[in-house]
């Protein structure tokens, strides 16, 4: 078990919290389950719109311009032939979807390698409430310097214990995403810089985690 200090949002320490080896051991970070996790999240955020104009849509009359035979010239049939300038793309790009198939067990895999690497690299913090009565923006940035999160910061709260000041102080901060402890990501993680965790958010999602990572590796025994 994990050891990890409890602090206030002044930054001082106001107790503990014990994380499971199961999804916090250095030994759980697999980079290339991480990096297929950040690949099919970012194929999901593209839109797709890109499009051309095959020979049907460009704008030009269907008439033929000279007859078959007899001029000595190539034989054309459209002044929308893919062979002339202005013409239709043969083969172009149109809208379409980059969206694939995950497996929940990838993606739970890659959640406790992104968690164990924070908590390796020094960037998880934990704290024992992300509440304040006065929901400012500047006093949440007043907080989240004092520990140590003057760049980009994920905040990760609990649903039951989410109040709507922290959602008016930390939604107009610049470089800071304040999302549900069932809703984080890989992707997330890896993107800001520290990740602020409540520590009913951390208790919550490390309790998940660890009962797929059990169901997991009891399957994997039956399977043996």
């Amino acid at each position: 078990m994990a050891n990890v200090d409890v602090v206030n949002l002044s930054g001082e320490k106001v107790g503990s919290v014990e994380l499971a080896d199961q999804v916090f051991a250095p030994e759980q970070v697999n980079e290339a389950l991480l990096w297929e996790a950040v690949k099919h999240y970012r194929a999901s955020l593209r839109q797709g719109t890109h499009a051309t104009k095959n020979r049907k849509l460009v704008a030009g009359s269907g008439k033929k311009l000279w007859k078959q035979k007899g001029t000595g010239r190539a034989r054309i049939g459209s002044v929308r032939s893919p062979l002339w300038r202005h013409g239709g793309t043969v083969h172009g790009p149109q809208p379409r979807s980059y969206e694939y198939p995950f497996p929940r067990k990838k993606l739970l895999g890659a959640l406790r390698s992104a968690l164990a690497a924070k908590l390796a690299d020094g960037k998880l913090t934990v704290v024992d409430s992300l509440e304040i009565k006065e929901g400012k923006a500047k006093l949440y940035r007043e907080a989240l310097n004092k520990l140590d999160a003057r760049r980009t910061a994920l905040i990760v709260e609990n649903g039951k214990t989410l109040t709507e000041s922290l959602v008016r102080g930390a939604r107009n901060l610049k470089g800071v995403e304040l999302v549900l402890n069932n809703e984080v990501h890989p992707y997330d993680l890896l993107r800001y810089e520290r990740a602020i965790f409540s520590k009913a958010a951390i208790e919550q999602l490390s309790e998940v985690l660890v009962k797929t990572a059990s169901k997991r590796k009891a399957a994997e025994k039956e399977a043996a």
